[in-house]
């Protein structure tokens, strides 16, 4: 492996494992040159990239603190540096990190990245776009930099912008979690249901578990009345977590749509079990009894929700209703023999 040959064709495959996101891969190559010639600060840069992607910020901060120990004037080192203090949440270190890294090296993208996140965490939004656009413009190829541009827009206001610049990171990275769970918000501001449920379709494709992803699939769901959908996205979601009010409602709504009143019984009793103050929901409950033609259990239910609302009006009428019914039965039933 010490043979010159052998060693570049290793460089080669590493930096080829880094360009494709093979994040594993890249790092393995990178640890064996640095087996070879510790102080390799190509390797060593590299396989700050590697762990970078991997997420592995404590180990990244390790080995950029090494790599500027080496090179003091490495703009590149101090730049995954921050990055490693900024996913660390050491602010204040991150920033220092970042402000020498541009004073060595001003047209250095990921130094831009990190100063648009930076700005981005302080809700410096004007001056997040124009790090933003620095970073697009210098690293036009890193869909972290097409994603800050994205969240600037966001909190700038300009919808349309923003959702282009987010389209753009997918365009470079179609897993890109954050960019995917922001092009599900802008659609949702947007009105545009049928394209949140297709986006979210995707995320969950990529993240089963995700809540954003779920939450956007169960508010575009109910809009649409894609009622099948809205129960098994519902009971996803309290496959995560069991406790979820918006799962329980959400399901609750899609099984009574589906005219499945038993079931979404049991899904209210969960919901008032969770929340036993809640005048709606008690509401939902005699009105689902009343389906189920159980007055005297409906009436309760409503009664219920009344001593919590006396002026609610979907109590009132439900209560109403089921009353009224229930007493019509009594009148029918046959009087006993003596």
């Amino acid at each position: 492996m010490n043979a010159p040959h052998e060693r570049s064709i290793l460089k080669q495959q590493a930096q080829e494992h880094l360009q494709a996101r093979h994040w594993l891969q890249a790092e393995e190559d990178f640890k064996q040159l640095l087996a070879i010639d510790a102080q390799d600060e190509e390797a060593l840069l590299g396989r700050a990239a590697a762990l970078d992607g991997l997420g592995q910020f404590d180990a990244l901060y390790e080995i950029a603190e090494h790599i500027v120990a080496i090179d003091p004037s490495s703009a590149a080192a101090l730049a995954f540096k921050a990055r490693a203090l900024q996913k660390l949440e050491r602010l204040s270190a991150a920033t220092i990190a970042n402000d020498q890294a541009l004073l060595l090296d001003t047209n250095l993208g990921l130094a831009w990245i990190n100063r648009c996140g930076l700005q981005l965490l302080q809700q410096k939004y004007p001056e997040a776009l124009r790090s933003a656009l620095r970073a697009t413009e210098l690293a036009p190829d890193d869909a972290r930099a097409w994603a800050n541009k994205g969240m600037a827009l966001y909190n700038n206001n300009a919808l349309f912008e923003s959702l282009e610049a987010f389209n753009t990171c997918l365009k470079k990275e179609s897993d890109f979690l954050l960019a995917l769970q922001m092009r599900g918000e802008i659609f949702l501001r947007l009105g545009r249901l049928e394209a949140v449920f297709n986006n979210a379709r995707q995320m969950l494709t990529l993240y089963p578990h995700d809540l954003t992803a779920l939450t956007q699939a169960l508010q575009a769901t109910r809009g649409l009345e894609y009622f099948e959908e809205l129960s098994e996205l519902s009971q996803a979601m309290l496959q995560t977590v069991p406790d979820s009010l918006f799962a329980w409602e959400h399901l609750m709504r899609g099984l009574r749509a589906l005219g499945k009143f038993d079931d979404a019984l049991d899904a209210l009793n969960h919901l008032l079990a969770l929340d036993a103050l809640n005048v709606r929901n008690w509401t939902f409950k005699a009105d689902t009894l009343y389906r189920l033609a159980r007055y005297r259990e409906a009436v309760n239910a409503g009664s219920q929700a009344l001593q919590l609302d006396p002026e609610f009006p979907p109590a009132i009428r439900i209560h109403e209703k089921a009353l009224r019914l229930m007493y019509q039965r009594k009148e029918r039933k046959p009087k006993q023999k003596e």
